[in-house]
């Protein structure tokens, strides 16, 4: 629970600093101030939103402290020690800093943690209930959840599984308007994939192939040319038969290797040159022997150049669709095999998904009974525990009911949109088939009716204050904040507000803003937040009210007047009443 909570430098409000104790606080003052103080500055510690219209004008930033205390066990000091924090002796310390410019810092035990952290750890610290609420609870889905918090795990565990189901379904609906849609898109690219790779299959390249083509058409393409240079050079090295006068290099080499031959013990210099000449020797008559190889091998067939031909303007006809050259081509061929073994898939997929579809309408149908059960189950109950609640709440003759329906869709509407529910295609949501609606009859001989047409102002109000009353029971939150339910509620009504605020406070710890002295008379302490303004800046304070300053202030509630005797009366027998009947 909050042990104490220390605003400074926000909105108007200046190093106060709210002490909320165990039991019931009720905190008042003028209209605004206390929700001011305290909604604001608790909703900035449980991760609300930070605006920077809250700094006071001048100031750099607004500050908000909190001391919670807490078992170690707890599932918020748990989540806490996750973030890093520590706690200090039981209590868990959580700062908010809001800067002018906007920006937002939040602490927990010590450590620097993101906003979330705060909103994770509000959701087992403090359940804040205000006007807002009233006209939520309007709301059939409000209504519906109403329901199902009071019912606890009878409908939590088969509404988590339902959930569950309700998820994988929307995802296997999705995928599976997607397949569907776009069979025909589909199926086109697998005409195209298959026509391709049959193109492919048919001409079946080889890696490098066209390549190896190109030089073979190239060679084959000068072939006579090929073969005269060859000769040519063939006699320029070893000469030619026909002519045994005529002198060629190798003969002219040899000559000069043999005039250095003679004489090359006398220079080391010269020897060295003979048998460069030597070698040069050798490699001209490899060189004949393979250009006379060369020549005699050159295949100038016009049959053979034409099919290189006709081989290569197949392949050119694959680069141009598929690929800069057959390494490409073939990297498509294996890619699209790929491709078009998915496409080929799908069908197999539809056939798969349509069967899960199946199954989990199916599904969902036997867990909406399920949760219909225990809804109808949890619902009298829960009519039967808000009419006591009312009772207790100055309305001895009203009856609460809870009424569940179900839509069924006509004969002709989309499947998809209803299950099966006992025999019957029903429209169905993320929370099931039923459509709860809490009816209200206010005094006997009065039909019920909704509540949003059946009930005043006042009367939503402790509507309204019952059923978080009825949730106090089985609700792990130690805290409960109340702003202003009591709106709309006066005289007889507001005492027994008050009255049953005070029977909710033995349980957990209670904190009210209100402005019904009815109310703040029935509270443990009562803090009264004042605003002060010095001609430039406006302040507010808090004071804890004791003894003649208590009575001074419920006077003021009460009659505008705090030295009214008769006030100053009326305020000590609501006091005395307080006291007598908690």
């Amino acid at each position: 629970m909050l042990e104490e909570m220390r605003i400074r430098s926000l909105g108007v409000i200046d190093d106060a600093v709210v002490e909320l104790s165990p039991g019931f606080t009720a905190v008042t003052g003028e209209t605004g101030a206390g929700k001011t103080m305290v909604v604001t500055s608790l909703g900035l510690l449980l991760g609300g939103r930070a605006d920077p219209a809250l700094v006071r004008i001048g100031a750099r930033a607004a500050v908000v402290e909190g001391t919670i205390v807490l078992n170690s066990s707890s599932p918020a000091a748990v989540r806490a020690e996750e973030a890093g924090a520590e706690l200090d002796d039981g209590a868990l310390l959580i700062s908010r800093t809001v800067s002018a410019e906007g920006r937002s810092r939040a602490h927990v035990g010590g450590r620097s943690v993101p906003v979330g952290v705060l909103g994770e750890l509000a959701d087992d610290l403090v359940a804040v209930h205000g006007q807002t609420d009233q006209q939520g609870l309007l709301r059939p889905a409000r209504q519906r959840q109403a329901l199902d918090r009071y019912a606890g795990d009878a409908v939590a565990v088969p509404l988590a599984k339902y959930t569950g189901a309700h998820r994988r379904l929307r995802t296997v609906a999705a995928e599976l308007d997607e397949l569907t849609i776009r069979a025909r898109e589909r199926a086109q690219e697998a005409d195209l994939l298959r026509f391709g790779l049959d193109e492919i299959a048919a001409t079946e390249p080889l890696p490098g192939e066209d390549t190896e083509l190109a030089a073979e058409a190239e060679r084959l393409g000068h072939a006579e040319a090929l073969a005269s240079a060859a000769v040519a050079a063939h006699a320029a090295l070893a000469g030619n038969p026909e002519d045994p006068e005529g002198v060629d290099a190798t003969t002219l080499v040899a000559g000069a290797h043999r005039a250095l031959e003679s004489v090359r013990g006398h220079d080391r210099d010269l020897a060295a040159l003979a048998d460069r000449l030597g070698e040069i020797g050798i490699l001209m008559a490899d060189v004949a022997t393979e250009l006379a190889g060369y020549a005699d091998g050159l295949d100038a067939d016009p049959r053979r150049l034409a099919a290189v031909e006709e081989r290569r303007a197949a392949l050119n006809h694959l680069t141009r669709k598929y690929g800069e050259d057959i390494t490409a081509v073939l990297a498509w061929a294996e890619q699209s095999a790929a491709r078009l073994a998915e496409l080929d898939g799908d069908d197999d997929r539809i056939a798969e998904l349509t069967a899960e579809r199946d199954a989990l309408r199916a599904e969902l149908g036997e867990l909406a009974q399920q949760l219909t059960d225990a809804r109808a189950s949890s619902a009298e109950r829960f009519a039967d525990a808000v009419t006591a609640e009312l009772g207790e709440l100055a309305m001895p003759h009203a009856r609460v009911s809870v009424a569940l329906h179900q839509t069924e869709l006509a004969e002709d509407a989309d499947e998809a949109d209803g299950i099966e529910v006992n025999g019957r295609t029903v429209a169905y949501g993320p929370a099931g088939a039923d459509e709860v609606e809490i009816l209200l009859a206010p005094h006997p001989g009065a039909p019920p009716r909704p509540i949003a047409k059946g009930a005043s102002g006042g009367e939503l109000s402790r509507v309204m204050l019952a059923v978080e009353v009825v949730f106090a029971g089985s609700d792990p939150v130690p805290t409960y904040l109340f702003d202003e339910v009591d709106a709309g509620v006066g005289g007889k009504a507001a005492v027994e507000v008050g009255r049953r605020l005070a029977r909710l406070a033995k349980s957990a710890q209670v904190v009210v803003v209100t402005h019904l002295p009815q109310v703040a008379a029935f509270a443990d302490r009562q803090l009264l937040v004042e605003k002060t303004n010095d001609g430039s800046v406006t302040r507010s304070g808090v004071t804890v009210l004791e003894g003649e300053d208590r009575i001074r202030e419920l006077s003021r509630m009460l009659a505008g007047q705090e030295d009214s005797e008769t006030a100053r009366a009326h305020a000590e027998e609501l006091l005395e009443t307080a006291r007598t009947s908690r």
